[in-house]
């Protein structure tokens, strides 16, 4: 299934990204609105731990400005502090937000009192809101499962085999673990229509009912494989990429998990194998030297 003359002139070349990719760096969208401030959750639970912070941080700084401000608007309203004094109208703001209550600042006009009272009732939601989006950040379920960085191609049985390896980070058990792996890949219609066109790779053993250690996926190259007559050649010109997931249950969390990773043209070795991680100590005992998980040979 390689590339005919009448594909490579038909075809203009294209850079895609990969598919592993944030899609939200991946891709140029257009004519897709923004969902703005609706997913602002789904924003708050992706994005990195520092800008988190940086944003419940800066959404505790604004609360208090604001406040800070309302107190200004009446110089008299907090017994304690000095008139015109904007530094304590902020720290009042900050006590009050915290319901810390230290009494050396108090509300003394009905304006200030009635203050204090949205004021309080605003931190009860921001302290609710904060909450709950740190333990969801926190909950989330995630694998720690690792991927070899290449991918093989070599002869297993005497059939050219596609293999790369997979570990558990975390040395507990996954249940019913499973892999599924695809070749996604440019095809030319007989119209001359390009499209990315996505195959399934069957696998040796797609399955396996504990994942513990290390686990080696294999899929034959035979005449049923779409990656049969492939070389790395005709992979890189059809911009061809194996895509793999994984998927458990992990018995300590006892929720479902799941990974993937992806292996580009490039990153696939042909007429090499991976080498091997397991041997056997001076006692007899199994021994998996995962300083040659990523090594072929």
């Amino acid at each position: 299934m390689g590339m005919t003359q009448h594909e490579s002139q038909t075809a203009p070349p294209i850079v895609y990204p990969r598919m592993e990719q944030s899609a939200s760096t991946a891709l140029i969208y257009k004519g897709l609105g923004n969902d703005g401030w609706r997913d602002t959750y789904h924003a708050l639970l992706t994005m990195p731990v520092a800008a988190f912070i940086g944003v419940m941080a800066g959404a505790f700084l604004a609360v208090n400005l604001l406040f800070a401000t309302l107190y200004h608007l009446d110089p008299t309203g907090l017994a304690g502090a000095r008139p015109g004094s904007f530094a304590d109208d902020f720290f009042f703001s900050v006590q009050t937000l915290g319901t810390l209550g230290y009494g050396a600042i108090a509300p003394r006009s009905l304006y200030a009192n009635l203050l204090v009272t949205v004021e309080i009732f605003v931190g009860l939601f921001q302290l609710a809101i904060a909450t709950g989006l740190m333990f969801a950040r926190v909950s989330r379920p995630t694998a720690r499962i690792m991927f070899s960085d290449v991918a093989v191609v070599t002869d297993f049985d005497g059939c050219p085999t596609l293999m790369f390896r997979a570990a558990n980070r975390r040395r507990n058990r996954i249940v019913e673990a499973e892999v599924s792996v695809s070749v996604v890949m440019d095809q030319v219609s007989s119209e001359g229509h390009r499209m990315r066109s996505f195959r399934d790779l069957a696998v040796m053993r797609p399955r396996t009912p504990l994942f513990i250690l290390s686990w080696q996926v294999m899929h034959r190259i035979d005449e049923a494989s779409p990656l049969h007559g492939h070389t790395a050649q005709s992979l890189a010109a059809q911009f061809a990429e194996i895509i793999v997931v994984m998927r458990g249950l992990d018995e300590t969390f006892s929720s479902t998990i799941h990974a993937r990773a992806s292996y580009a043209p490039h990153e696939i070795i042909w007429n090499r194998r991976l080498k091997d991680i397991f041997s056997r100590d001076e006692t007899g005992r199994r021994v998996i030297d995962f300083t040659h998980f990523h090594a072929v040979e």
